[in-house]
């Protein structure tokens, strides 16, 4: 349940954040949270902006990127460069139980309807976020989730708490145009998959590009889902997240 405190904190912030430039979201998250902030990348289409935006305001920033296993080798590519660019203080989360093995016990999940992948997610993404959230004592979350990605994410706020943390994406109301301007201005890329029509990118088996009459949300899990669970409640009583 939400303390009246911690609601009351966070619609303050809110009002606060709609008058504020993306940059100053983060700079007015990073004075207030420090000790206890992470941000969270997938390294995914137009994972750049917002970690070049972070790591100008707070070059150590915490990054958490989970691990599947099942990432495109693009991907891999892609992390070690901005990582190496960028300076990245990068925390890699991974499963506990390995992609061989799991396909050994459990199957394909992701070929095995919506509960399946469910379960899979929950395994391979929730489980090593949540983990990741304790070990480094976080209990504040910054993320690059924007409105405009699906309609799952179109009545997001810009903060809100799921379950015990705290979440605060500072482009929610950035458009792809001011997407571009700013990779742009910085000379950033995208995640190379963006040219062969990916407008998002997370496993390998899970993700397609976008083709002719697709959502951009179809591309992901077969448009069973749009979400990989992190950004969802886990329904976990133990799990922060």
């Amino acid at each position: 349940m939400i303390m009246i405190k911690e609601a009351t904190e966070i619609t303050q912030i809110e009002r606060e954040f709609s008058s504020l430039e993306a940059e100053d979201r983060v700079r007015l998250i990073v004075e207030r949270y420090r000790d206890q902030l992470v941000l969270s990348t997938s390294f995914g289409v137009q994972s750049a902006v917002l970690l070049h935006m972070a790591t100008r305001v707070w070059p150590n920033v915490p990054v958490i990127f989970i691990d599947t296993g099942y990432l495109f080798p693009e991907t891999y590519h892609f992390a070690d460069a901005l990582e190496q660019r960028l300076n990245l203080n990068l925390h890699v989360y991974q499963p506990e139980m390995t992609a061989g093995r799991q396909e050994a016990l459990y199957g394909k999940r992701w070929e095995m309807g919506k509960e399946a992948l469910e379960q899979y997610n929950l395994m391979n993404k929730v489980e090593p976020m949540n983990r990741a959230l304790q070990d480094l004592g976080a209990s504040v979350w910054m993320s690059g989730l924007r409105r405009s990605q699906s309609s799952t994410r179109e009545a997001l706020p810009m903060a809100h708490l799921q379950n015990k943390t705290i979440k605060f994406y500072p482009i929610i109301d950035w458009t792809d145009r001011d997407i571009y301007e700013y990779l742009t201005r910085f000379d950033l890329p995208y995640h190379p998959l963006w040219e062969k029509g990916y407008v998002s990118v997370g496993d390998w088996h899970s993700t397609s590009p976008l083709g002719a009459g697709m959502q951009a949300e179809e591309t992901r899990f077969s448009g069973l889902k749009r979400e990989c669970g992190l950004h969802e409640a886990s329904g976990q009583v133990d799990y922060q997240i």
